[in-house]
């Protein structure tokens, strides 16, 4: 399993896309890594937009980001609350001056935004968000997945495969 030992933080929120949270997570999983979902409060459960619960095993303050090998933003509605949290906006700043594999698909650019990381990276995102990306310093990309350097950035639910694969990539270089 080219995964095992790496570990990976899932952020989770309220109104998450559930093929985006679940499809790399569990796709991790079978590659070995241990992937932890982690929101506002432990053990709290979230909806996703169409109904798929998902538990969180921690609090975002009960991690340090310096022990995870990478994040995984999920898309949906959940990254327009998940960019309010300050906790979550440091634990994507850490990744990224780190240099740790960040994923994000659909609407999770807007936490990438809120962290300020996007100066000129190349990304993509779902099509409504691309003028944020862009006023944000990023290039955006109408492509599948974009992987600028320890960016993972992919556009919607039919994305996943090659999403998950570049993202899946990147963590075992790292």
């Amino acid at each position: 399993m080219r995964l095992k030992d790496k570990k990976v933080i899932a952020l989770v929120e309220h109104d998450f896309e559930d093929l985006e949270l679940w499809y790399p997570v569990l796709r991790l999983q079978e590659e070995g890594a241990q992937v932890d979902l982690v929101g506002k409060e432990a053990h709290k459960k979230y909806i996703g937009k169409y109904g798929v619960p998902a538990e969180s095993a921690y609090a975002f303050t009960d991690i340090n980001a310096a022990d995870y090998d990478a994040i995984l933003v999920p898309g949906g509605w959940a990254p327009d609350k998940l960019r309010r949290y300050p906790e979550v906006l440091e634990m994507v700043r850490e990744m990224d001056a780190k240099k740790k594999p960040i994923g994000q698909i659909c609407h999770a650019g807007w936490v990438l935004i809120s962290a300020n990381i996007l100066e000129g990276k190349k990304v993509t995102s779902t099509p409504g968000i691309k003028d944020d990306m862009t006023n944000a310093g990023a290039t955006w990309i109408d492509e599948p997945v974009v992987v600028d350097g320890h960016i993972v950035s992919s556009r919607r639910p039919p994305d996943l495969p090659p999403y998950v694969k570049a993202f899946a990539d990147k963590l075992a270089e790292y």
